[in-house]
C-alpha cells in the first residue's frame, strides 16, 4: 500500500547564507503552505533579501511569542528551509508572504545578525526500511486521522483521502501534524524528530489525546445542549406567560411585587439579622416559579417580618394625674394594683429606658382582672392586645411552628405584636394558670423566656428564626390561683392580688359602670330604669353570691331586658323603678337563702370559713353523736388534708375529756358523724381545724354554738392554732353573711391592713392562739 524506502542513513546537504524569519506561535512544517504576515522591520528586510536569493528562507520559531527583538538563544536550531511563492504588500507597511516548507534543517551557524538574520543551515531528513511494524503504525494513525476529520469539522474530507495517497512516512506525519491543534512544544517536538518513525509514534500519541479531548467535548457539548435546551423551553414558556400576563394586563406585577417588598423590607428598620435574612429570602423568591407551594412559603414569611413591629413605638404618657384619672374612671377601688402602675410611671419619668414590668393579677373571677389590664393601656397611651392561655397545651403555640411544617405560623407571642402594631404595647396573658401540658412540650416553660427581663431582649420563634426585642413590652398576666402556676414561672413575675370585694363597693360599683353600660347595651335612659340602693343590695345579698361582680352584671342585664320589652309595648315614657318589693318580680324567686349560717344558735354546727377560686365562702360543720363503739366518720366529700384536720381534732377533744366534763368512757360508747353540707362539692385545706374542733365539742357538751360567729385556722394535737391564708376573702365571706364576730390564728391578725376599712369598723376580731380560747368564745352555757 505505502512506499518502497530507500535505506539511506542521513542526509545533510548545506545551505549558506540563508536569510532567517523568526516565527511566532507557529510551527512550519515541511511540504506545509502557510501565509505569513511579517511586520517587524527585520524580518521584512530577510524576505526580500531571500526574495533576491531564490526566494528560499529559513522558518524558525521562537521560544518565547513575546520577545520582539529576538536572539540566537531565543531562536529554536531546528526549523524549516521554505520557498517562497508569493509577496503581498499591505496598506499598513506589512507583508503577506505565502510560504511553503521544503525540508527540517538545522542552523549551524548565525552568519549575519543585522540588519537581518543570516544563516548557514543543514538540511537533515533520514529515510528509513519499511517493515510491518511501520506499515502497522502507519495505518493505525490514518485511521485515527479519520476518525479526528470525522469528529472535527475543521478538517476537510479531502485531507484524509490526500494522506492516504502519501507514501512517504515522514511526509505523512508532517501533513497530519500541521492540522492538529497542538501546543507550540509538541509541534516543535515533532520537527525536531528527525526519524520518521519516532516521529510517526509521538504523532500517535497525540492524535489519542486529541480524540479523547474530543469524546469529551463532544459529551460536554451534549449536556450544555439538553440544558439549552431545557432552559429554552422554559424561556418560551416564561415569555408566552408574559404575553398572556400582558393580554390579561397583569404583567409586570411579580416585578413590581419584589420591589414592593424589598422597599417594605427598608422601612420597617429591623434588627441587622432580621434584614439580612429578609433579603436573602426575596432573592429566592424571586427566583423561584410564582405557582410553586415553596415561593407561597417564602412570600408569607417574608410578609410576617416586614408586618411586626420592629421600630415602631408609641409614646408613654407620663402625666400622674391623667393616668390616675383614667384608672379611677374605668375601675373602683383596686387600690394596689392602681398604685403599682402610677410607680411604674414615675419611673419611666425618670428614666428614659426602662425593662417593662411583668405583672401577675390574683384574684377571683369577675375581679376586673382583664378590664384593668385594658385600662393600664389606655393610662399609659400604648397599644393593647390580649392572649388568652386558657387550655394552651401546646409549646409550639408560644413558640411557633417551624418553617418546614405545612401551615405553619409564628407563635401567639409574634401574633400579638403583630395585632398590636407597636414593639412597646401592654400584652395581657390573660388566665395564666389554666396552661396544661402534655406530649407536644409545656407552653409555660417556653413563657420563662417571654417574662424574664433579662431574657426576652432576644427573644426566639421557631417560625421567624431571627431574634425579637420584647423588653419594652408591658407584660400582664392574670391568674385566679396561684399555686396551680409553676414556680419558675412564679419566680419572674411580681404578684397583685385583686381580692373580692365588699358589698359597699359593689353598690358603687354598680351604680358607676354596671348599670350605665346595661342601659347603653339595651336602649334605656337613666329615666327608663332606676336602682334604689336598697334593691340593688338585696341583688348582691340574695341573688349572687361571688366575690366579683361578673353575676351582678348578669343580673341588672336580665333586668334591663325585661324592662327593655316593657318600653317597646308601653312606650319610651315607661319608668320602673327596681326595688327591694319587686325584684322578684324581674329575676325570679331569690336563689340564695337570707343567710348561710344557722338562724339560731344550735348544738353540734359551726361557721367556718373557707377560701376558692371564687373568693371566700360560708363553710358551716355538722357533727351528730350517736350510741356506739367510738366510730368517726366524715362525710361531705372532704379532701385527705380536711380528714385528717377532723382526726387531730378528734384527737384533741378526747385527750381533753376531763376539761370538757366527759365521762371516762364516753368515746368508747359513741360514733361520731362530721359532714360538710353541699356534698357535691369537693373540700379540701386544714383550714377547718377550730371549726369541726367546736362543732364536735358543741356536739359533745351539748353546749350551743353561736351562729353569729365565723371562724377559721387549722389545728395541731396539742391544741395549737396555726395561720391561713385567704383572709380578706374569709372575712369579706363573713361580712357578706351578715356575720360581725371572726374568730382568726393570732398570727393572722397582720393581715387586717388588707381588710376595707368599713368592713373592719363593723366586725369584731377574736384572735387565739389555743383551740380553749376558740371554745371559750363560740360555745354558749348549756341549754
Amino acid at each position: 500500500m505505502f512506499f518502497k524506502d530507500k535505506n539511506k542513513p542521513k542526509m545533510k546537504q548545506k545551505k549558506e547564507n540563508l536569510s532567517l524569519l523568526p516565527l511566532r506561535d507557529i510551527v512550519v512544517f515541511p511540504h506545509m503552505i502557510v501565509p505569513l504576515f511579517v511586520g517587524r522591520q527585520k524580518s521584512i528586510k530577510a524576505v526580500e533579501k531571500a526574495a533576491i536569493n531564490n526566494n528560499q528562507i529559513v522558518l524558525a520559531s521562537q521560544k518565547n511569542a513575546q520577545v520582539d527583538d529576538p536572539q540566537q538563544k531565543d531562536i529554536f536550531s531546528i526549523g524549516t528551509i521554505a520557498e517562497i511563492l508569493q509577496i503581498l504588500k499591505l496598506p499598513d507597511g506589512t507583508i503577506k508572504v505565502l510560504a511553503e516548507g521544503i525540508s527540517r534543517c538545522e542552523i549551524q551557524e548565525y552568519v549575519q545578525i543585522d540588519p537581518f538574520f543570516s544563516v548557514t543551515a543543514f538540511i537533515c531528513e533520514k529515510e528509513i526500511e519499511n517493515s510491518s511494524q511501520i506499515e502497522a503504525l502507519t495505518r493505525n494513525i490514518l485511521q485515527q486521522f479519520e476518525k479526528y476529520a470525522k469528529s472535527n469539522p475543521k478538517v476537510p474530507p479531502e485531507m484524509v483521502r490526500s494522506a492516504q495517497n502519501i507514501k512517504e512516512i515522514g511526509r505523512l506525519a508532517d501533513i497530519i501534524a500541521s492540522h492538529l491543534p497542538l501546543k507550540l512544544e509538541d509541534k516543535q517536538a515533532i520537527l525536531e524528530s528527525l526519524d520518521p518513525e519516532d516521529r510517526l509514534m509521538k504523532l500517535y500519541g497525540y492524535l489519542n489525546s486529541e480524540l479523547e479531548i474530543l469524546g469529551l467535548e463532544r459529551k460536554i457539548r451534549g449536556r450544555v445542549k439538553n440544558q439549552m435546551e431545557k432552559t429554552q423551553k422554559e424561556y418560551y414558556l416564561q415569555e408566552q406567560m408574559k404575553a398572556i400576563q400582558k393580554e390579561l394586563g397583569t404583567i409586570g406585577n411579580r416585578k413590581s411585587e419584589a420591589k414592593e417588598l424589598e422597599e417594605k423590607i427598608k422601612e420597617a428598620k429591623m434588627s441587622k439579622e432580621a434584614e439580612e435574612k429578609s433579603l436573602r429570602e426575596l432573592k429566592r423568591l424571586e427566583l423561584m416559579p410564582p405557582m410553586s407551594a415553596e415561593a407561597t412559603v417564602v412570600r408569607n414569611y417574608i410578609d410576617w417580618l416586614v408586618s411586626i413591629p420592629w421600630a415602631k413605638k408609641t409614646r408613654d404618657k407620663i402625666d400622674l394625674k391623667k393616668a390616675e384619672k383614667v384608672l379611677n374612671d374605668d375601675h373602683y377601688a383596686l387600690k394596689q394594683a392602681k398604685e403599682r402602675i402610677l410607680e411604674y410611671l414615675a419611673v419611666r419619668r425618670l428614666v428614659n429606658k426602662m425593662k417593662g414590668p411583668i405583672l401577675c393579677f390574683v384574684g377571683p373571677p369577675g375581679g376586673g382582672k382583664t378590664s384593668l389590664a385594658r385600662s393600664i393601656a389606655r393610662a399609659t397611651g400604648r397599644n393593647f392586645a390580649r392572649l388568652s392561655l386558657g387550655g394552651v397545651r401546646d409549646e409550639a403555640e408560644i413558640r411557633g411552628h417551624r418553617r418546614t411544617y405545612i401551615g405553619a405560623l409564628p407563635g401567639r407571642i409574634i401574633q400579638s405584636m403583630k395585632k398590636a402594631g407597636s414593639k412597646n404595647p401592654v400584652i395581657l396573658l390573660d388566665e395564666i394558670d389554666k396552661m396544661s401540658t402534655d406530649f407536644r412540650g409545656d407552653p409555660s416553660a417556653a413563657l420563662l423566656e417571654v417574662l424574664d427581663p433579662e431574657q426576652n431582649n432576644s427573644f426566639s420563634d421557631h417560625y421567624l428564626e431571627v431574634d425579637y426585642d420584647l423588653s419594652e413590652v408591658l407584660f400582664i398576666t392574670t391568674a385566679n390561683v396561684i399555686h396551680k402556676i409553676p414556680p419558675p414561672l412564679q419566680d419572674r413575675m411580681e404578684m397583685i392580688r385583686l381580692p373580692g370585694y365588699t358589698d359597699l363597693e359593689k353598690i358603687k360599683i354598680a351604680a358607676l359602670f354596671l348599670i350605665p353600660k346595661q342601659l347603653k347595651a339595651h336602649g334605656l335612659t337613666d329615666k327608663n330604669l332606676i336602682f334604689s340602693e336598697k334593691g340593688m343590695k338585696y341583688i348582691i345579698y340574695r341573688y349572687t353570691r361571688e366575690a366579683g361582680v361578673r353575676n351582678l352584671e348578669r343580673e341588672i342585664a336580665s333586668i334591663c331586658r325585661k324592662v327593655a320589652r316593657q318600653v317597646v309595648e308601653k312606650g319610651k315614657e315607661t319608668k320602673v323603678k327596681v326595688g327591694v318589693q319587686n325584684v322578684s318580680k324581674y329575676l325570679g324567686p331569690p336563689k340564695f337563702p337570707k343567710r348561710d349560717t344557722a338562724k339560731e344558735n344550735e348544738v353540734g354546727i359551726a361557721n367556718g370559713l373557707s377560701w376558692s377560686e371564687a373568693g371566700g365562702n360560708i363553710l358551716s360543720i355538722e357533727v351528730i353523736t350517736m350510741e356506739g363503739k367510738g366510730k368517726l366518720t366524715l362525710t361531705g366529700q372532704l379532701g385527705e388534708v380536711m380528714q385528717e384536720s377532723a382526726q387531730a381534732a378528734f384527737s384533741y377533744l378526747r385527750s381533753k375529756a376531763k376539761e370538757l366534763n366527759l365521762p371516762g368512757k364516753f368515746f368508747q360508747n359513741i360514733d361520731i358523724h362530721v359532714h360538710v353540707p353541699e356534698g357535691a362539692i369537693p373540700k379540701d385545706g386544714p383550714s377547718a381545724g377550730i371549726t369541726i374542733a367546736t362543732a364536735m365539742a358543741s356536739s359533745f357538751t351539748g353546749r350551743p354554738v353561736r351562729s353569729d360567729i365565723a371562724m377559721t385556722g387549722e389545728i395541731t394535737l396539742r391544741g395549737k392554732v396555726l395561720p391561713v391564708g385567704g383572709v380578706k376573702e374569709k372575712v369579706l365571706a363573713a361580712h357578706r353573711a351578715e356575720i360581725r364576730t371572726v374568730i382568726l390564728p393570732e398570727e393572722n391578725e397582720k393581715d387586717l391592713k388588707e381588710i376595707p376599712p368599713l368592713v373592719k369598723k363593723i366586725t369584731q376580731f377574736v384572735f387565739v392562739d389555743k383551740v380553749e380560747e376558740v371554745l371559750k368564745t363560740a360555745l354558749l352555757e348549756s341549754i
